[in-house]
């Protein structure tokens, strides 16, 4: 997995990526400490609704921004992305307003709305072979998986020296770096894009190209199926660890900590894996995985329920998104045109993100209203329903999977 890191422009790319998500990293920490210091008990509330405004701003900003810089410079796009985000960032400490936050969330989304897409679209183009991309693949996968652990350690090392809002400046020199990187890279040519027509279609291309496609429309339903579980974990896990099992702050990040440990071995053995089966055969038996995973999990969260089972759920939880996380690019890749990649991995960030629109609520409003296995088990059926219909959409001899056996065998 690591050769892929032997080129050059990959290397400096993938550089640039680990300390942008560091900076990420710390930014959501002191996000949250900074929303406590102005709301003080209210302070999830203004929480859940920034994250609200992060989902906006990745389903709708994203296609249109896209759209808007098609004919720019990658380059540039990237590097411009990066010093808004390290200009939001460096502004944080200085607000006194709990709308000031949700403004200055809503840019920096923005702008990450606009370099994700564009970042993604661009490393087809510097690893073009088969093998290299798919590790290049895992590698990224097991980078948001290692971010996820060190950043939070890494923040609490940091506030025992120095204040929150100091955390707010490493997010800065994070976006700083990364924009060097890129700017230091020497990129492939890439040809530039000329799609034809107005705006909105201009806009909508990816959207439309994902419900055409057999493969691309067995993703999307797939997507729904990890969005059902990382809304589980991401927003129940203290509710498990604190109160069904009396846990404390440490047992929160143990069990965060076993579902990225299972995430992180599907990233080690994945390009192994995909060499011996389709993408077709991986990412459903990652759907699987994750609904008996979900159903595991209402069963956890009932009487007699164990701690040991609960981390050992969380595993299964991390092996089954990181099953459909990491091949998913290389549908969209060889579906991609010279002309269309940017649009569709544009549409892949942005519809995947809208999944969470609905998985969030669920997560959270359900588990409060009724109760936590209830609101797994609904996860659950919402999983099932998503590979169930992937099973339908995604034909195992459709002409992307055909193309898709064609390439490998090369």
């Amino acid at each position: 997995m690591l050769s892929v890191l032997r080129d050059p422009a990959y290397r400096r790319l993938f550089t640039a990526q680990v300390v942008a998500l560091l900076g990420t990293g710390l930014l959501t920490v002191a996000l949250g400490l900074l929303a406590f210091d102005l709301a003080g008990g209210q302070a999830g509330a203004v929480l859940g609704t920034a994250l609200t405004i992060k989902m906006i701003a990745y389903v709708f900003v994203a296609p249109a921004m896209a759209a808007l810089v098609e004919r720019l410079p990658r380059k540039g796009v990237l590097v411009g992305s990066d010093l808004v985000r390290a200009g939001v960032a460096l502004s944080l400490p200085f607000i006194d307003q709990v709308w000031q936050i949700y403004v200055l969330v809503f840019v920096l989304q923005s702008a990450s709305a606009t370099f994700t897409p564009a970042f993604q679209a661009l490393i087809p183009v510097v690893l073009p072979g088969e093998k290299d991309y798919t590790k290049a693949l895992s590698l990224s996968r097991l980078a948001y998986d290692l971010e996820s652990l060190v950043s939070p350690l890494l923040a609490a090392a940091l506030l025992t020296v120095v204040g929150f809002h100091d955390l707010f400046c490493g997010t800065t020199i994070g976006f700083l770096v990364s924009a060097a990187m890129v700017l230091g890279t020497r990129l492939p040519a890439v040809p530039p894009t000329r799609l034809q027509g107005s705006l909105l279609h201009r806009t909508t291309l990816g959207t439309r190209i994902f419900l055409r496609d057999p493969s691309l429309r067995g993703l999307l339903a797939l997507d729904l199926v990890v969005a059902a579980a990382t809304a589980l974990v991401l927003v129940n896990t203290v509710v498990y660890a604190r109160d069904l099992f009396g846990g404390s702050n440490t047992d929160v990040a143990i069990a965060l900590a076993f579902y990225g440990a299972g995430s992180m071995l599907i990233a080690f053995v994945a390009p192994r894996a995909l060499e011996h089966m389709t993408d077709r055969t991986f990412m459903l038996l990652g759907g699987a995985v994750l609904t008996v995973g979900l159903l595991g999990a209402a069963l956890s969260a009932g009487s007699g329920g164990s701690w040991t089972v609960l981390l050992g759920t969380w595993s299964v939880l991390g092996i089954g998104t990181s099953m459909i996380s990491t091949p998913s690019s290389r549908l969209v890749r060889r579906v991609a045109t010279d002309h269309t990649r940017g649009p569709l991995f544009t549409a892949q960030f942005s519809l995947s993100h809208a999944c969470f629109m609905l998985t969030y609520p669920v997560a959270g409003w359900v588990g409060a209203a009724a109760d936590q296995p209830v609101a797994a088990l609904v996860l659950g059926v919402l999983a099932l329903a998503g590979t169930v219909a992937a099973l339908g959409l995604w034909p195992a001899r459709s002409r992307s999977a055909v193309r898709s056996a064609r390439s490998a065998g090369r």
